[in-house]
């Protein structure tokens, strides 16, 4: 049995403990209105997900079925990415004008439109599957957050019960993630590779109609224009410290997150140890290694489940911290573990067991890192420009990946590079800790004052 198969396992058993003891504290075990609001809302956040994750394993292979050179492909890639920059920071933003409910109703047409390109081998067609994907993507992550804020507190719940939310959409997102790797690689095998993309596009309809049932409108500011929320974000983000705090923190770890993404199946295989980054990957092509036994093939399956399993772990971890001190304070040494993690293939590159470690143990950051990160916006963001400002923060984001992806740069810079940002986000999120300390020092001071 190989190291990632057992670690899997082990993982697994880590996994069920970790759920079932902190299932039974749960403090809204007996609330029935919680209950009944977070069903309504992680149901259509799963097929959201389940959407997006069934078109994941099988986009590269799509394309190279259709004849797409390397180059055309990393092209689509970047496309992709830019897109999100640009176009979704606009498109994503329009949630608080024309309302979050709509927006994540847009999320499916675009994401279903960028489904059906996939049956053409056109590449321009491609292209505009791209840019649509791309743009689905940004409201994906912020439009469907920015409903379930305002929904939570229109309804009286604590800021406890928002992180235990954010706690089950993250293991729940990890399961559908597993379970859609499977179904997504049956409908392949059984239909071939554009299959998965039918699948997906099914389930965002359904999405779609569930929303349209189940959902309520909500608005940031639908008063005023587009522009003129733009410009409102821009100078919360400026005039507040703990925003901007937020905002570097989210972009520069989900951006060390999506080239981690981009990297780990290189990193972790033997022959990819010394070669740069795009050049591992088309080493790897020729070679034909996805195939356990294959010439230092790694099993990708038990690895992305291994993966998605530790995100589990940390989503449990979050709920257990949350009893013994705040997410400002447990979420800088989190930060700074998720960098030494990634420190693994630059000190020991070559060696796989350490390496996987390293990995695995980064996984587990980003699951503590989705719900606090969500449970920290909650508090600080404004409700008026809610999903205009998660937007603004997914331009640096974006950019960080596709500077990456163009430039060609060697393994082990772009983890340097990774590692760097996590420990400026550990920097900003002490900065964060320090500015929320302050606040409620000050707040105290003022309320002894009143009384006396």
């Amino acid at each position: 049995m190989s190291i990632f198969v057992a670690s899997l396992w082990v993982l697994v058993v880590i996994c069920v403990v970790l759920f079932l003891y902190t299932r039974s504290d749960t403090t809204a075990s007996g609330d029935a209105s919680f209950r009944s609001f977070q069903l309504t809302y992680l149901v259509v956040y799963m097929l959201a997900m389940a959407g997006d994750w069934l078109q994941g394993p099988h986009v590269y292979a799509l394309y190279q079925h259709y004849g797409m050179s390397t180059h055309d492909i990393e092209v689509l890639f970047v496309a992709g990415f830019g897109a999100s920059m640009i176009f979704g920071t606009v498109v994503g933003s329009f949630a608080d004008k024309y309302g979050r409910r709509a927006n994540c109703i847009l999320y499916g047409v675009l994401y279903g439109l960028a489904c059906v390109t996939k049956h053409f081998g056109n590449f321009w067609i491609l292209m505009i599957g791209r840019l649509l994907g791309g743009t689905a993507t940004s409201i994906l992550y912020s439009a469907f957050e920015s409903w379930l804020v305002y929904e939570h507190n229109k309804r009286g719940f604590s800021q406890d019960l928002l992180g235990t939310l954010f706690s089950h959409a993250t293991l729940g997102n990890s399961l559908v993630a597993i379970l859609a790797g499977f179904v997504a690689q049956f409908f392949a095998d059984s239909f071939g590779f554009v299959a998965p993309f039918d699948v997906s596009l099914t389930v965002l309809a359904i999405m779609c109609v569930v929303i349209i049932f189940t959902w309520s409108e909500n608005y940031g500011d639908s008063a005023v224009n587009v522009r003129t929320s733009f410009v409102s974000a821009i100078k919360s983000i400026k005039s507040d410290r703990k925003i901007l705090c937020l905002g570097v923190i989210q972009s520069l770890f989900e951006g060390s997150m999506y080239t981690f993404v981009l990297e780990w199946t290189p990193a972790l295989t033997p022959v990819a140890t010394t070669a740069s980054s795009v050049a591992s990957r088309r080493l790897l092509e020729e070679e034909d290694v996805t195939v356990e036994g294959h010439r230092g093939a790694i099993p990708h399956g038990y690895i992305f489940a291994a993966f998605m399993i530790a995100i589990m772990i940390g989503s449990s971890l979050f709920k257990i911290l949350c009893r013994w001190t705040s997410i400002e304070s447990f979420m800088r040494p989190v930060l700074f573990i998720s960098a030494v993690a990634l420190c693994t293939p630059i000190v020991c590159p070559g060696n796989q067991l350490v390496i996987f470690i390293g990995f695995l143990v980064f996984e587990v950051c980003v699951g503590l890192f989705w719900p606090s990160l969500g449970t920290m916006r909650g508090k600080y963001v404004p409700e008026e420009t809610r999903a205009t400002i998660m937007n603004c923060f997914r331009i640096p984001l974006n950019l960080i990946v596709v500077i990456i992806l163009v430039q060609n740069l060697r393994m082990d810079l772009i983890f340097k590079c990774c590692v760097m940002f996590l420990l400026c986000a550990c920097l900003s999120q002490h900065v964060l800790y320090r500015l929320v300390l302050q606040h409620t020092s000050a707040e105290q001071q003022t309320s002894s004052a009143g009384i006396l």
